[in-house]
């Protein structure tokens, strides 16, 4: 199992939902994040770039670190992690 925390800006895409579970045995964070995409994958779009890059906006943490400061998309996520997927906020 493998848990999501999914902000405000994408939960019309989970149902509404904040936190989603998937059955995962892990792998390289771009193999769970297709697992995600297979059950919503209107989350596939807001996330990634029609490349399969993460969007400039979008921030993915495994635990408590950023993938960008760890393998990439290449990071390992084990069976039992949560990741956090947060949206930048900007404005004037």
């Amino acid at each position: 199992m493998v848990t999501f925390h999914i902000p405000g800006a994408l939960r019309q895409f989970t149902g509404g939902h904040n936190r989603v579970d998937i059955e995962s045995a892990g792998g390289p964070l771009r193999q769970v994040l297709s697992e995600l995409w297979v059950l919503y994958p209107g989350l596939r779009d807001r996330i990634a770039t029609e490349q399969g890059q993460i969007r400039e906006h979008i921030n993915i943490f495994v635990g408590d670190e950023n993938f960008r400061f760890m393998d990439g998309l290449k990071t390992p996520v084990a069976a039992g992690s949560e990741i956090s997927i947060i949206s930048a906020v900007s404005g004037g």
